[in-house]
């Protein structure tokens, strides 16, 4: 079965830069947008940022001028260049997409999380 796969998360000081990529294990039939949440221990899961397959984009307010979501169309692949980090970016950055395949009709799949953490 088809599952997302995330990358690139880690440590960084306040300032500092991380990018994250995400992209499906294998063959899909029609995507239709992707996007990253992120979770705070307690906290509800928070959308950071969305993109669709004709380019439209969303970001929250805590990250619009910090955050760059892009995608590769050729490879189904996200990727989340996160600039100027702050520490209250910490959290778990989930990834998540809306895609159909060959043998499953359109529904979201979850990336298993990959950890952020700005600290000095």
């Amino acid at each position: 079965q088809v599952h997302l796969v995330e990358s690139g998360g880690g440590l960084v000081q306040p300032g500092g830069s991380l990018k994250l990529s995400c992209a499906p294990s294998g063959s899909i039939l029609r995507l239709y947008y992707m996007r990253w949440f992120r979770q705070i221990p307690g906290e509800q899961r928070e959308l950071v940022s969305l993109i669709t397959t004709d380019g439209k984009t969303h970001y929250s307010d805590s990250v619009k001028g910090r955050f760059t979501i892009s995608m590769d169309d050729a490879k189904n692949t996200m990727q989340l260049q996160m600039d100027n980090l702050r520490p209250e970016d910490t959290a778990v950055y989930f990834c998540n997409a809306y895609f159909s395949t060959e043998t499953a009709a359109a529904k979201d799949y979850w990336g298993q999380g990959t950890q952020v953490t700005v600290s000095s």
